[in-house]
């Protein structure tokens, strides 16, 4: 805790506990009935409560996108001292279990990548505002250059382009199913690389090489038509083929 939520009240402290449990393990308690149980019955007051501080209210409100419910311990129920006092000398778990203190954060999320986003740079500089450091000056320039262009809109980038339209900026890999849904789905189309491009960016997407690669998806399917078109040509010929080597095998099997 910084210097100002020191000073918080006990309560204050409790309820800043749980946003904060919450907003930690975000991913694992999303869509899940979660249960706290706290001797303080207060907080449970808190959650209906229609009038309050700002900062209750802001907290209150984090914690309704979750399926929270927060249980008030009896004091019949409670071992000695509480059940949130911190186990010391000889105390024992609740409900006989073993508390596993050792939850190390470097296991939390970890995601492995093969190749970072081409916005990285820029959305690291707009959520940070530092430059990498294996970055040249002219680099460095650039960089602060160009996200002027740019915003950060969490858990999105989104840019600001020529024509004045804000787009949301998506991955290499993201893009591929986009141009494909643009150009091979029912309402596609099969046009050609840029009007494919354009109806990619009328969506309200942008990728730097987006019409780099609207052109390269347009020729591959191409190809792989042209393709299909000359295997069908051939297929009858095949067929005699087959059918001509067929016969002249019986025939030698007779002599």
């Amino acid at each position: 805790m910084n210097d100002a939520q020191v000073n918080y009240m006990v309560t204050e402290k409790e309820l800043l506990a749980i946003v904060f449990a919450m907003e930690k393990f975000r991913p694992y308690l999303m869509g899940v009935k979660v249960i706290v149980h706290t001797e303080h019955a207060t907080l449970c007051y808190l959650m209906t409560k229609k009038d309050s501080k700002a900062r209750l209210m802001r907290w209150v409100m984090l914690l309704q996108e979750f399926d929270l419910q927060i249980v008030d311990r009896k004091w019949s129920e409670k071992p000695s001292g509480g059940p949130l006092v911190p186990l010391g000398g000889g105390g024992e778990a609740p409900y006989g279990l073993e508390i596993n203190e050792s939850f190390p954060d470097k296991q939390l999320l970890s995601v492995s990548v093969n190749s970072m986003p081409w916005f990285t740079d820029v959305s690291n500089f707009l959520m940070t505002g530092i430059v990498p450091r294996e970055l040249s000056s002219n680099q460095r320039n650039k960089l602060k250059h160009d996200s002027l262009d740019y915003y950060w809109d969490e858990p999105y980038l989104f840019k600001i382009c020529n024509d004045g339209v804000i787009r949301r900026c998506v991955l290499e890999e993201e893009q591929m199913s986009i141009l494909d849904a643009c150009h091979s789905s029912p309402y596609g189309g099969h046009h050609g690389g840029a009007r494919i491009a354009s109806k990619v960016l009328s969506c309200g997407f942008y990728c730097p090489t987006l019409y780099r690669d609207a052109g390269e998806l347009v020729m591959s399917v191409r190809e792989q038509v042209e393709f299909q078109r000359r295997m069908k040509c051939l297929s009858p010929l095949f067929l005699r083929l087959t059918y001509l080597m067929c016969g002249a095998l019986t025939s030698w099997d007779l002599l």
